[in-house]
């Protein structure tokens, strides 16, 4: 199942792989609970809601509306926060001069909800310049892949 820029997808399909791609500035987050067999893909574009309204019809474009929706979800479906291996990837900056630093500044709103929800992030391939990323989660097994460069690593 493809997840697109500001998507998520949770499922507890052990036939299904998540994937993600183009994560440069955006974040790919994955979290599985392995003894439930459930996993979830978020795609975030942006660090915070505030600064755009659009946030009301697509709150996964935003990390601090989309990892809130994320969680909720798997826990729907059955995972528990303290088995949740969780997973990132992306945050490279656009050029070594990056402006807006998007990138960064997805990465810190991530850490943020992170600390203050008692959540650990787990393995992590984040920041760079100029890096493309794509990222697969196997629901079966938990596993997560990254592709950058070329090369493809276990996360």
């Amino acid at each position: 199942m493809v997840i697109g820029v500001g998507e998520f997808a949770v499922s507890a399909d052990v036939s299904q792989r998540l994937v993600t791609f183009a994560l440069g500035s955006c974040l790919g987050i994955v979290i599985v609970d392995p003894v439930a067999k459930v996993a979830g893909m978020l795609h975030v574009m942006l660090p915070d809601s505030n600064i755009e309204n659009g946030c009301i019809d697509r709150p996964a474009r935003f990390v601090d509306t989309g990892v809130p929706i994320l969680f909720k979800e798997a826990y729907r479906l059955g995972a528990v926060k303290s088995r949740l291996l969780v997973r990132v990837a992306g945050g490279a900056s656009a050029t070594g001069t990056d402006a807006f630093q998007i990138g960064k500044r997805n990465v810190l709103a991530l850490r943020k909800i992170f600390w203050r929800n008692g959540v650990l992030v787990h393995a992590q391939d984040v920041g760079g310049v100029q890096v493309s990323r794509t990222m697969i989660a196997e629901v079966a097994t938990g596993a997560v892949w990254v592709r950058a460069g070329g090369q493809m690593h276990a996360l």
